[in-house]
């Protein structure tokens, strides 16, 4: 790396904004985020958005891929690893250690299947989905959550529990599920929602693609008893949900079409947990 390039690179980095981007790109991995995607987890006007991410592209720290309509953004692992060699080799002296080799760098960026949990408020169930299949879907999956009367910010109790379990709570926030909806939406593969019926409210139309499931799950907001007896609860709620995660991530989806997938999305949602986990067995 030269030293103009290495300098372009620290100078795309040193704004809070990009730097927020560029960990947001990092953490949604080689699949990488469409715009839309990434307007609606860090709610910034399209005019800003698109003038700091052409700075990180420009800098070498990012890159764009086209799929259908949509333009896909990436973080650039391999530029970024370059920088930080650069200023190793700088700053370091010959009896450091060095960095290990750079591996070659991916030609392209790998599709990932969209998913969006619905709960009327989006303060607390939703928000547990999106942060456990955030964690375990790893780059084959994005998740989102969204309400039909969204609250002004996550419930802090649900914020902390999920930090006690070692959860990035960093980009989860309550958003309206209109933000879901429209020709520049995020495209969903599947919209799980985990309210009863959602308070008697009619889902908005998301378009033919997703495959929809209802997983219907207690409201920690109606909690009642003592903080230690709402805390094991909420625990319950927490491994009940990672659970189904944890086979939905499983699923064997290029072996199913979409009437199979509906049908296990609703024993997910059933709780016949331990059928489907021996079912994936064999």
């Amino acid at each position: 790396m030269e030293l103009t390039e290495a300098a372009a690179a620290f100078t795309a980095l040193s704004q809070a904004s990009r730097l927020e981007l560029l960990r947001l790109l990092l953490a949604a991995g080689p699949t990488g985020l469409r715009a839309g995607e990434i307007a609606v987890r860090v709610a910034m006007p399209p005019s800003t958005l698109s003038f700091h991410l052409s700075a990180l592209e420009r800098a070498g720290l990012t890159q764009t891929t086209r799929q259908g309509r949509q333009i896909v953004h990436a973080a650039r692992v391999f530029g970024l690893r370059q920088l930080l060699t650069w200023f190793s080799d700088l700053c370091l002296d010959e009896a450091a250690e060095p960095l290990p080799p750079l591996p070659e760098e991916p030609a392209t960026m790998t599709p990932a299947f969209n998913v969006l949990f619905l709960c009327t408020r989006n303060s607390a169930r939703s928000i547990i989905a999106e942060a456990i299949l955030h964690h375990v879907g790893g780059h084959r999956f994005h998740a989102y959550s969204a309400g039909s009367e969204p609250d002004h910010h996550p419930n802090p109790e649900v914020l902390e529990k999920l930090r006690a379990l070692g959860h990035d709570v960093f980009c989860l926030h309550s958003k309206s599920w209109n933000q879901f909806t429209g020709p520049d939406a995020p495209r969903m593969d599947f919209v799980i929602a985990l309210c009863d019926t959602l308070d008697n409210q009619v889902c908005p139309d998301f378009g033919d693609t997703p495959v929809t499931a209802a997983w219907p799950m207690p409201d920690p907001l109606k909690f009642t008893g003592s903080p230690a007896e709402c805390s094991t609860m909420l625990n319950e709620l927490y491994g009940s949900l990672r659970r189904r995660l944890e086979i939905f991530v499983n699923l064997k989806f290029s072996a199913l079409d979409r009437m199979a997938m509906r049908a296990r999305l609703d024993e997910i949602g059933s709780g016949r947990v331990g059928a489907l986990l021996r079912a994936q067995e064999h």
